[in-house]
C-alpha cells in the first residue's frame, strides 16, 4: 500500500503532529511506502491566483477554466504538479489536521482550492442526459481511499446526534463527500479525537493504541456508503434523489448515504 499523508499544523510538538509520525513509523513497519505532505512545513502558498497558471493566463481570471487549461498544458506550478503526482501514486490519502471554526485549517483548504483542479479533479467524463459527469463515485482518483485523523477540542458529546455543534458527520461532510468523493475517492469512516484540549501525556498511550489499531486495518475497513451520482439513485440532469429511497426518518447530508 502506498500512503499519502497531507499533515496540516503549525506546531512540530503538537498531538496532530504526533499522530501524523506514529502513522509514517507504523505504516512502514507494516511494509508500505509512506509520503508526506507537511504544507506548514513546506511554506505552501494557500491562495489561488494568476501565478498558478502560467504565462497564457486569462484576464479577466476565471479559475475554474484557467485551471484546466493550465493542467492540459502541463503548466502548473511546480508545487500544484508535485502534490498531483503524490496523489495519482498513492492507493490511500491520510488527511491529519485540526478541526478549526468547524473546517479544515486554511492552508488545507488552500491545498485543495490548488491542486484539485479541472480535469485532474473534476470536469472530466460524458455530459448527457443519462449522465452527468464522472464524479461522486467515479472520476480520475477512483480506486483511492481517504481518511480523515481530525482533533477536536470540545467533548465528543458537543459533537453527537443532539450536540450544540451538530454531528461530527454533517461537518465532516463536505469534506468526506463534497472533496474526497467527488473525484472518486472512497472514504473511511473517520478517527476523530475529542477534548484534545485537555488531553495529557498520560491520555496519549490509549489515542496511540487506538490509532496504530485503525492504520493496521486501513484495508479491510469498510468505506462510507456514499450513493454513486449515475447508477440509479438519482435523476439526471436534476441530480434529485429518486423518490422511495431515503431511509424512514432521514433528512439532509444523510439522504445520501446509503442504508
Amino acid at each position: 500500500m502506498k500512503t499519502l499523508i497531507v499533515y496540516a499544523h503549525p506546531e512540530p510538538k503538537s498531538l496532530n503532529s504526533s499522530l501524523k509520525d506514529l502513522a509514517v513509523s507504523t505504516l512502514a513497519a507494516a511494509g508500505h511506502e509512506v509520503q508526506v505532505s507537511d504544507l506548514y512545513a513546506m511554506n505552501w502558498k494557500a491562495v489561488v491566483d494568476a501565478a498558478d497558471y502560467g504565462p497564457d493566463v486569462s484576464d479577466p481570471l476565471r479559475v475554474a477554466a484557467e485551471s484546466g487549461r493550465a493542467f492540459d498544458a502541463g503548466t502548473l506550478t511546480p508545487d500544484v504538479l508535485a502534490e498531483q503526482e503524490k496523489l495519482l501514486w498513492a492507493d490511500t490519502i491520510i488527511l491529519q489536521f485540526p478541526l478549526w471554526w468547524y473546517a479544515m485549517p486554511a492552508i488545507l483548504k488552500g491545498w485543495v482550492d490548488r491542486v484539485f483542479t479541472l480535469h485532474f479533479a473534476y470536469g472530466v467524463g460524458e455530459h448527457s442526459d443519462i449522465r452527468y459527469g464522472e464524479r461522486y463515485g467515479e472520476g480520475t482518483l477512483a480506486g483511492r481511499k481517504a481518511l480523515l485523523s481530525v482533533t477536536a477540542g470540545g467533548p465528543e458529546s458537543h459533537y453527537a446526534a443532539r450536540g450544540i455543534n451538530g454531528p461530527i458527520e454533517d461537518l465532516l461532510f463536505p469534506i468526506q463527500h463534497g472533496i474526497l468523493f467527488f473525484p472518486g475517492i472512497e472514504v473511511l469512516p473517520p478517527f476523530v479525537l475529542y477534548g484534545t484540549d485537555r488531553m495529557t501525556d498520560h491520555d496519549y498511550p490509549d489515542v496511540a493504541k487506538a490509532w496504530v489499531q485503525r492504520l493496521l486495518t486501513l484495508e479491510s475497513t469498510e468505506p462510507i456508503p456514499f450513493r454513486r451520482q449515475n447508477f440509479g439513485d438519482y435523476d439526471i440532469p436534476s441530480l434529485h434523489l429518486r423518490q422511495g429511497l431515503e431511509p424512514t426518518g432521514r433528512t439532509g447530508f444523510g439522504l445520501h448515504v446509503r442504508g
